[in-house]
Parts: C-alpha cells; structure tokens; sequence
C-alpha cells in the first residue's frame, strides 16, 4: 500500500506539469475566438489581476517548475474568462 501511495505522490506533479499546457491553450483560444473581448477589463477584484496577467504568470510559474501554483493561476484565468464570455 505504502509503494501505491508513493507512486501516486510521484506521478502528481507529472500530472500538474501535463496539465499546465492546456489550461494555456485553452485561455488563449477563448481570447483568439472573442475578438471584441478585451481581456484587459477583465478584472478579479479580490487578486487585482486582469487574466492576462494571470495567464502570463501561470506560464512563469509552469517554466519555473511551480505547476500546483502554475494550475492554480491559470484555472483563476480561465474562470474569469468563462464568466465574462458565458
């Protein structure tokens, strides 16, 4: 059971790594695709950040090995994102 678990504590951030380049791809389609959205106006309140932003900082963090916060950002992107378009 132990060896289980530490396969799966293994593979996590493999996963979190996987995953960081579709969130990206996904956030930079919906803003290619909406072409009268202006991704500067969309702003989350509590993190003062326009999706852009949160875009671009998700991918530093990705590049810098980080993929839990990497994931964390960009998710935050693509909710704001979803909201805005519907």
């Amino acid at each position: 059971a132990a060896l289980i678990l530490a396969g799966i504590l293994a593979a996590a951030p493999a996963a979190w790594a996987g995953n960081c380049p579709n969130l990206m791809a996904e956030i930079d389609e919906i803003l290619e695709s909406n072409g009268n959205l202006d991704e500067e106006t969309i702003v989350d309140e509590e993190m003062r950040k326009s999706v852009k932003e949160l875009r671009v900082e998700g991918e530093e963090l990705h590049n810098e090995g980080k993929h839990a916060e990497s994931v964390e950002a960009l998710e935050k992107a693509l909710a704001l994102l979803k909201e805005e378009t519907g």
